[in-house]
């Protein structure tokens, strides 16, 4: 870690009237988002919300700091979270968050070139800092934001506490990582044990491309683990996360190019080769430039079908390798199967070019529907006699060594020695010839069957221990609710008055079928059940997208479901509907509570397994926003019951299942 020794603060504390919301509680404590609201419900000291809303309130940073810190809870840096929340506060009008971390990143680039100038110039006057700051700062890079925070002094101070605790690159990569993570829906992270494994299956290289470099993963790694790097060419077409990527790459002496643009509509290194290209490219893209590039001379295999654009991606993938160079390219495992794509297949085959395909576990690449595969492709040589085989791998039954599996295989293949397992098999190329040219690797491979382990049994009754402990305590929170006189006079309204007066609006999934993609979508099982998106589509504007705090209900009445949901992301799938309500104007536990009341009155009311529950006529009780309140936080203790008994049950299930199969196996025996 690289500190800057003497970076002066002058006595200027970071402000400490920052406010935080409930996640960046739960990230200074370490904790998931429903620790700190059973926090909220059990501790009256908790510190009560001083802004935001109902469904997203804001906390004094300095009160949750001193009651983390009285329950022994605080295992995050609150100089951290003061110095993101300085960043979040400048700003504002014209200058947009990031360009406020841009102009950060180059202060950070001017304070590694030149810390004693930085040194000399902090003792002066903050009006003389601030008309010398840009030139000195633009003096070492070319990354200064067009537009520029109105007065960076309290900025660059604020960073410089940031540099001393962390160091130069590393302040960086804090900032821009809770950038990403909170305020950026355009990047996807590949997760570093995939990098690491698809650079070590490319590798070694001197010049390595990534083409659809986003925050420079890739580029990162291989300034690393690769010796003598000469040169790191990227291109990202979001030209924010551009200059964030080559800020951070600066910023650790890396000899990085990094361009904004489109990679496929506008290369930035026409005619130039590398060594390795690596890359994660956008999946399922229907604009990547089908009829403009219909005659590119890039398409040596064959034209890219429209809707085929990882094989555009592909082959300008090799395009921009030496003869010998390698590409390795992270895919959906659609790619290996698609009718469309079987001409571009079955020409790589035939010249050699596709040396193997890699199958990941679910899960290895998170917020994927689907598990990925990683190509490994070679640019023939001149003379090179083509290859007859295809190495096919699986690792998706040993997710925690995925890795090693892979490389293994691989490293295994090059010395033309069998792998020795179950897990890869070198496949014929005559043989891949097929009508249908499927590159599945588990087609290839026999089927496998796991035992488990005495390990995997105590670690899901350690699981379902401490479930079981925590749905004691959910339980005991019911004691707040109590027995009272009931009321028949309240004045009622019906979600569809509520549409009409803006309070709320009700959303449908679009019509249109979903189609072949990786956008996760939200289906009628997903949400009867309480799982993650299971489903999956192609990207699409007509899309109704879920966000923080909607309301999804289930339209079938045989599932009584509305479930608040906690986070965005995901699409609304057929069968659902989507409440999104005004938090000023109407509590959305309250809302979500109606209408769970009124879609299991649908149910007791249906007559066959296909009727349907309309949201626009559940009724609900009209109450002032306090009394909204009070009874959200009653419906919330319910469904947090809700969520806690089908969480047990299915660990539960868990434990069951893997005693049985343990004892069956003999990995499991009674003790005495």
């Amino acid at each position: 870690m690289e500190i800057i020794e003497g970076c002066p603060l002058m006595g200027v504390p970071v402000p400490n009237d920052a406010t935080v919301t409930a996640a960046d509680i739960a990230r200074l404590a370490a904790v998931g988002r429903a620790a700190v609201s059973n926090w909220r419900r059990r501790h009256d000291d908790f510190p009560q919300p001083v802004g935001g809303t109902a469904v997203s309130p804001t906390f004094s940073l300095a009160e949750v700091e001193d009651w983390l810190r009285g329950q022994g809870k605080l295992t995050d840096s609150p100089v951290q979270e003061r110095v993101w929340q300085t960043l979040r506060a400048a700003a504002y009008g014209d200058v947009e968050l990031a360009d406020v971390l841009t102009f950060a990143g180059a202060f950070l680039l001017y304070l590694r070139a030149d810390p004693g100038h930085w040194r000399e110039l902090a003792s002066a006057p903050d009006e003389k800092i601030a008309g010398t700051l840009a030139g000195a700062v633009g003096a070492h890079t070319d990354l200064v934001p067009d537009v520029q925070p109105a007065d960076p002094v309290p900025l660059v101070r604020a960073v410089c506490q940031l540099v001393d605790e962390l160091g130069v690159a590393e302040a960086f990569e804090f900032l821009r990582t809770r950038y990403l993570e909170h305020h950026s829906r355009r990047v996807y992270l590949t997760p570093e044990p995939v990098v690491r494994l698809m650079l070590e299956l490319g590798g070694p290289a001197r010049t390595v491309l990534d083409p659809a470099c986003g925050t420079g993963a890739y580029l990162g790694m291989a300034n690393e683990v690769f010796k003598n790097v000469e040169q790191l060419l990227g291109q990202e077409i979001d030209d924010t996360t551009a200059r964030m990527s080559a800020i951070q790459l600066a910023l650790r002496g890396a000899p990085a190019e990094i361009h904004a643009g489109d990679s496929l509509l506008a290369d930035a290194f026409p005619g130039r080769t590398v060594d390795l290209v690596a890359t994660n490219p956008p999946f399922n893209d229907r604009g990547w430039g089908y009829e403009e590039l219909t005659g590119d001379p890039r398409w040596e295999y064959g034209l890219p079908p429209r809707m085929e654009s990882e094989l555009a991606w592909l082959q300008h993938g090799l395009a921009h390798v030496r003869p010998g160079g390698t590409v390795v390219l992270l895919m959906p495992p659609a790619v290996a199967n698609r009718r469309s794509g079987r001409r571009v297949r079955a020409e790589l085959l035939r010249r050699g070019t596709l040396r193997a395909v890699i199958g990941l576990p679910p899960g290895a690449v998170p917020n994927m529907a689907v598990a990925l595969t990683v190509w490994v492709l070679r640019r023939p040589s001149p003379g090179d006699s083509p290859p007859d085989d295809v190495l096919m791998v699986d690792t998706s039954a040993d997710p925690d060594n995925f890795q090693k599996v892979a490389a293994n295989a691989w490293h295994r293949y090059l010395k033309g020695k069998p792998d020795g397992t179950d897990a890869s098999v070198v496949v014929r190329i005559i043989d891949l010839l097929d009508d249908e040219v499927d590159l599945t690797p588990a087609r290839y491979l026999p089927q496998r069957s796991a035992p488990a382990s005495e390990g995997s049994f105590i670690a899901a009754q350690e699981l379902l221990l401490t479930k079981t402990a925590e749905l004691r305590d959910t339980v005991a929170g019911l004691s707040a609710l109590t027995l009272t006189q009931a009321r028949d006079d309240t004045p009622m309204t019906t979600i569809g008055e509520l549409a009409k007066a803006g309070v709320l609006q009700i959303l449908r999934p679009s019509a249109r079928g979903s189609g072949e993609g990786t956008v996760p979508v939200l289906t009628l099982e997903d949400i009867a059940q309480g799982s993650e998106p299971t489903g999956t589509t192609a990207p699409d504007d007509d899309h109704v997208r879920v966000t923080t705090g909607d309301i999804v209900v289930s339209l079938a009445a045989r599932y009584p479901v509305a479930r608040v949901m906690p986070e965005g992301g995901p699409v609304l799938g057929p069968g659902l509907a989507l409440v999104r309500v005004e938090p000023s104007r109407a509590d959305p536990d309250f809302v979500a509570g109606w209408l769970l009341l009124g879609a299991q009155g649908a149910r007791l009311r249906s007559s066959t397994s296909s009727a349907r529950f309309d949201v626009r006529r559940a009724r609900l009780p009209r109450l002032t926003p306090d009394e909204q309140a009070e009874l959200g936080r009653a419906f919330r203790r319910l469904t947090d019951l809700e969520a806690a008994l089908r969480e047990t049950h299915a660990l539960g299930a868990d434990v069951l299942r893997l005693g049985l199969e343990g004892l069956g196996a003999g990995a499991l025996r009674p003790s005495d």
